[in-house]
């Protein structure tokens, strides 16, 4: 059989860092080890009840059985301007400022694709979720990496970009609570941003995928809840984490019309939107009480508890977040990320998300999820006490 060679574009997007994890976590699997999987970013809890009747009812309904508008169900653009109001306090045209999508990470790599032409320049976090390379990759831009360091709060510093990449940039990613580092925004932060954003003619995009995961009693800001944000920028949510959707690839773009439109545009050509059904159900997540996500914000600040605790008892010197449901620990002198990975793999049969697949600046760190129960946290913890490192 003929073998086609792949085209230039696939053949230049980045390699896949964490499906070398995956193959060493199944060969460890497939010898009858019990492995513990504290490097996923897959929710374990199942999707409310209540969502999941709304979609029985719905996929028994033969009008959703049709092709579903382009553009999304105007319902469902109501739902979640009625839902931004209520929490967040912003006003939104669901008309024209927002964009259903099939899933943040649609988004995430679709935007570059808007908006950007070959070789512009684009902001990006590091550390931070790997399918903003990709995005920008697919559009043939240029990144240029804003550290995210412990002694800013895992904030990028907009005084030390040199302003000959601010002039050229014309695209940011944030993404607030943080993937990988578990940090959180505060208004003056998102207000720098806004300022600086203006200044330089930067589009804004804000992952906000982590919205609903806050602890200590502070709810995580939206971007758009700073005065000006509309007009410089957009803000992608998910119901993968706040609705434990994952499996459902159902999301939205908020913001600035013109960028709407453009994500609208593309999706024109990709997609014919998300099967109608599944929109009810989110529309019906969204409008309904939500004490199944309080209820889960609970459950990942009662597990957080448990993991710095048991953590720090072992002598790991580590800090908890302040949102997601990731923490961002340490590395122990002697390993790079990758090796201590490795290390916990092989030897606790712990698994753990090595910081270097989230940038240069993630080396030095691994990150864990909170995404298995407190009884199997307290597990992996005695576990690597008993490898004496710390």
């Amino acid at each position: 059989m003929k073998v086609f060679e792949q085209s230039q574009l696939l053949n230049t997007l980045p390699k896949q860092f964490f499906a070398s994890l995956v193959g060493k976590v199944n060969a460890i699997v497939e010898q009858g080890h019990d492995v513990i999987n504290l490097g996923q970013g897959n929710p374990d809890q199942p999707t409310p009840s209540h969502i999941v009747k709304a979609m029985q009812e719905a996929v028994e309904k033969p009008v959703n059985h049709k092709y579903s508008p382009f553009r999304g169900q105007a319902y469902l653009k109501e739902a979640i301007a009625t839902f931004y109001k209520r929490e967040y306090g912003v006003d939104l045209d669901p008309t024209k400022e927002v964009a259903i999508l099939f899933g943040g990470k649609a988004g995430l790599v679709e935007v570059p694709q808007c908006i950007l032409n070959p070789g512009e320049v684009v902001l990006v976090p590091d550390p931070g979720y790997p399918d903003y390379w990709s995005g920008v990759e697919l559009a043939r831009a240029k990144m240029e990496m804003m550290p995210l360091l412990s002694e800013n709060e895992f904030l990028p510093d907009y005084k030390k970009i040199p302003q000959h990449i601010l002039d050229q940039a014309k695209l940011m990613f944030l993404n607030y609570p943080n993937n990988p580092t578990g940090a959180t925004a505060n208004k003056e932060f998102f207000a720098d941003t806004v300022s600086i954003a203006k200044e330089n003619d930067i589009c804004v995009v804000h992952d906000f995928a982590y919205g609903a995961i806050g602890y200590d009693g502070i709810k995580p800001l939206s971007f758009l809840q700073v005065e000006g944000a509309k007009d410089i920028g957009i803000e992608l949510y998910t119901f993968s984490k706040t609705f434990n959707m994952a499996g459902w690839r159902i999301g939205f773009a908020v913001g600035n019309a013109s960028v709407i439109e453009a994500i609208n545009l593309l999706q024109d050509h990709l997609y014919v939107s998300v099967f109608s059904a599944i929109q009810e159900a989110a529309a019906h997540a969204l409008l309904s009480e939500q004490t199944c996500v309080e209820q889960l914000n609970d459950m990942y600040e009662s597990r957080r508890n448990v993991l710095i605790r048991e953590f720090q008892e072992i002598g790991w010197d580590v800090k908890a977040p302040a949102g997601s449901f990731f923490a961002w620990l340490p590395v122990p002198s002697g390993f790079t990320s990758e090796q201590f990975s490795d290390y916990l793999l092989d030897k606790a049969h712990v698994v753990v998300a090595p910081g270097i697949g989230f940038g240069q600046y993630g080396e030095g760190y691994v990150r864990v999820g909170l995404l298995t129960s407190e009884e199997r946290l307290k597990e992996a913890a005695r576990r690597i006490k008993d490898l004496s490192i710390f």
